[in-house]
């Protein structure tokens, strides 16, 4: 693909919009993000503060811990360390300058301020609405669709920004229908690697600086560690266990940042660990390895296109397909290789559900990647899954809308069921 191409240039815009640093869990931070947007179109801290989320952002907040509030959890948490002490200019980062003397203000703002959690009748599957009053001023952001997309804020009947929305989509951003698996493929075998430096180096430092964490200390359920405790240390167990690791440590408290993919930090370290560790163990070249991550993110981004930025689809299932695809890279597989190792590993894992953010996350990543290394060690072996398996039919692109179809449409009133279990309906 040539650089000259309008092609080439929207694959490089995609990698910028989706490779992004993000502090903590995205959906608990959208909101965080929400509020410190909003205390500062206030002007003062509010006394009042309501919050309008869909369902889908309420499973997603619900059980995880958010980042630089002294391991508290959920929406009035989010909100409250956002009005306290967030910095929107941050965006996905307006947590991570908190410091040890904010925690206990955050704390006590929280417990005594009247708060309103409410769920909002919104056909977005991504809301959120946050209201904050001060007297009889006000203030009002809403953020829709994905983690930063601000469409409006009102301030004492003054409406300031004012974007209809009126389905699910990603308008504002480069258009995804763009990505196939050919170009891709095609992509990361030609991209210019200064193209593509400043976006996948951060990924491969910050990703791997996590999952280090991780591994070396107590977080969650420890599923990395239980990993390579359970099944050894060979490559293998070491790229799942690393992916679960990072995870065991985001989803629980950990403050350090991360590199996301498809709105989600979970999926940007399944998405990039175990291609890093399997690059290290093979000693390829650094060329090779960005490479290998151009074509494992892109992978994971345009599988999950098709299905939307939260759905009861577990995303880990994407990004550990794009894991496999990125790890068969850099062990020479060629085209043929990386497709039926996607379609091999969305045929093994394509059923996990996701029932929000929390430490049960780092399991679904270690299964999700397992099934991307098994799905490459099926095809080097001339073994695959064929058209009429189930949801697998023939031709990669045609297996793809299949699994985007059950994410979005066929898991919709599964997505419903988990959240009304959730909140105890």
């Amino acid at each position: 693909m040539l650089k000259t191409d309008d092609k080439y240039n929207a694959y490089i815009s995609i990698l910028k919009e989706e490779l992004i640093p993000a502090m903590g869990c995205t959906e608990p931070i959208a909101l965080a993000y929400a509020a410190a947007a909003a205390r500062k179109l206030l002007g003062v801290r509010p006394e009042r503060v309501e919050v309008g989320a869909s369902g889908s952002i309420i499973k997603n907040v619900k059980s995880v811990i958010v980042p630089n509030t002294g391991h508290m959890k959920g929406i009035e948490a989010a909100v409250a360390a956002g009005i306290v002490a967030g910095d929107p200019d941050k965006e996905l980062q307006v947590l991570s300058d908190i410091t040890e003397q904010q925690i206990p203000e955050i704390q006590t703002y929280l417990k005594n301020t009247e708060f309103k959690v409410s769920c909002l009748e919104t056909p977005l599957t991504f809301d959120i609405l946050v209201t904050l009053h001060h007297g009889t001023a006000y203030s009002k952001v809403r953020i829709a669709n994905f983690h930063t997309n601000i469409v409006y804020m009102e301030r004492n009947g003054e409406i300031i920004k004012d974007i209809p929305v009126e389905n699910d989509d990603d308008k504002g951003m480069t258009p995804r229908d763009v990505l196939n698996m050919k170009d891709i493929w095609d992509f990361a075998g030609t991209v210019d690697i200064e193209d593509i430096r400043g976006i996948i180096e951060p990924q491969i430092r910050l990703n791997m600086a996590i999952a280090e964490e991780g591994i070396h200390n107590n977080y969650g359920a420890n599923i990395g560690k239980v990993i390579l405790h359970s099944y050894g240390s060979d490559v293998r167990s070491q790229a799942i266990a690393m992916a679960a690791a990072g995870s065991d440590a985001r989803m629980n408290g950990c403050e350090m940042p991360v590199i996301i993919n498809s709105g989600s930090g979970n999926q940007g370290i399944t998405v990039s660990v175990p291609v890093i560790v399997y690059a290290r163990e093979k000693k390829v070249s650094e060329e090779t390895l960005y490479r290998a991550l151009v074509l494992s993110n892109l992978t994971a981004i345009h599988e999950k296109s098709a299905i939307g930025r939260l759905s009861a689809f577990c995303g880990a299932v994407n990004a550990g397909s794009g894991a496999g695809a990125g790890i068969a890279y850099v062990c020479g597989g060629d085209y043929e290789t990386i497709i039926h190792t996607v379609v091999n590993a969305l045929a093994v894992v394509s059923g996990i559900v996701c029932d929000g953010a929390k430490a049960s996350c780092a399991a679904k990543i270690a299964s999700a990647v397992d099934a991307g290394i098994l799905g490459w060690q099926m095809y080097l072996q001339g073994q695959q899954f064929h058209g009429g398996d189930g949801i697998v039919t023939k031709g990669i692109e045609n297996t793809l809308a299949n699994v985007g179809r059950l994410g979005k449409d066929g898991m919709r009133e599964t997505n419903n069921e988990i959240i009304k279990i959730m909140i105890g309906q």
